[in-house]
C-alpha cells in the first residue's frame, strides 16, 4: 500500500480531508503560553526553537484525533538556523509517533545526484557505514516540478511526493499559465507529466505515489486538473486565509 493509499484510508476513518499546517513561527504564539515555556521571555534561536516546538506538540496533541495528516513547512524553522531545524526533525519524529501522516513542505528538486539527495534527506534513508538511516524521515514532500524527474525515492520507500501543479499565489500564472504551441498550458503539461509519473506506483484504489498541489484559489482549474489527474491525490492550499472557500475546493475532488 503506498502513502497516499493510508492517507486516504484515515482520512475515511476520521471522515475529515483536512491537512493542519504547522508554520510556526514565535510571532504567532500567545504571550501567556510563551510565559508558560520561557518565564524570562525569547531571546535567541535556541529559545524560540523551544517555544516552537512545545507549541507543535501542543497543536499535535489537540489534533491527532481529528486530522490525518501535518505539513510542516521547512521554511519557517530554516529561519531559526540549526536550532530551528532540529526542531523540524523532532516535530515531525513526534507527529508520525502520534499516528499522523507528515508532508514535509519542502519544495525541492534539483538535477539527478543532488535530487536524490534531496530526497534521501526529506522521504528516504541516507547510505551510513553502518547501513541507511533516515535523516528527516517524513511520508511525503512537495517537490518542484522544473527539473523534470530525475529524482524519485517513492518507490523505494514507499513514500510521495506532491508535485507543484496549479499553485495558490496570485501571481502563479505569470509561469504556469504560459501557452505550448499545442495548445495546453504549462500547469496543464505538468499536470500530464504527474499522472505519467505516478503510473508504476499506483495501488489497488487507483491512487499513485505522485500526487499534485492544485490551489483552491483557482476553482474553475481545480475541476479541470481533477479531470486531467484522475489517479493523483490532491495537496489543496489557499482555504481559508489565502481567501478559498469550501464551495471552490469542491471541484477538486473525486
Amino acid at each position: 500500500m503506498n502513502i497516499m493509499e493510508k492517507l486516504a484510508a484515515r482520512i475515511s476513518e476520521l471522515k475529515n480531508p483536512t491537512v493542519a499546517g504547522l508554520d510556526t513561527r514565535i510571532e504567532y504564539l500567545p504571550e501567556s503560553f510563551v510565559k508558560d515555556v520561557l518565564p524570562s521571555g525569547i531571546h535567541s534561536f535556541e529559545d524560540a526553537a523551544k517555544a516552537v516546538y512545545a507549541y507543535n506538540v501542543r497543536l499535535i496533541d489537540a489534533l491527532c484525533d481529528v486530522v490525518p495528516a501535518v505539513k510542516v513547512q521547512v521554511a519557517y524553522y530554516e529561519m531559526y538556523g540549526p536550532a530551528g531545524m532540529e526542531v523540524y526533525e523532532k516535530t515531525i519524529r513526534y507527529a508520525q509517533e502520534k499516528g499522523l501522516i507528515v508532508m514535509a513542505d519542502v519544495k525541492r528538486n534539483d538535477i539527478g545526484a543532488t535530487a536524490a539527495c534531496y530526497a534521501n534527506a526529506y522521504i528516504g534513508k541516507t547510505d551510513m557505514p553502518d547501513g541507511a538511516q533516515a535523516a528527516f524521515g517524513a511520508d511525503i514532500a512537495t517537490i518542484n516540478p522544473y527539473l523534470g524527474v530525475d529524482g524519485d525515492a517513492c518507490r523505494e520507500n514507499g513514500t510521495g511526493v506532491f508535485v507543484l501543479v496549479k499553485t495558490s499565489n496570485p501571481s502563479s500564472g505569470q509561469l504556469q499559465d504560459l501557452r505550448f504551441e499545442d495548445g495546453r498550458t504549462l500547469y496543464q503539461a505538468v499536470a500530464d507529466l504527474v499522472e505519467e509519473w505516478g503510473e508504476e506506483t499506483r495501488g489497488e484504489s487507483g491512487y499513485s505515489a505522485v500526487g499534485a498541489v492544485v490551489g483552491a484559489t483557482y476553482p474553475q482549474q481545480g475541476v479541470e486538473l481533477r479531470e486531467r489527474m484522475p489517479h493523483a491525490f490532491f495537496l489543496v492550499p489557499g482555504y481559508g486565509a489565502q481567501g478559498a472557500k469550501g464551495t471552490d475546493i469542491a471541484g477538486c475532488f473525486d
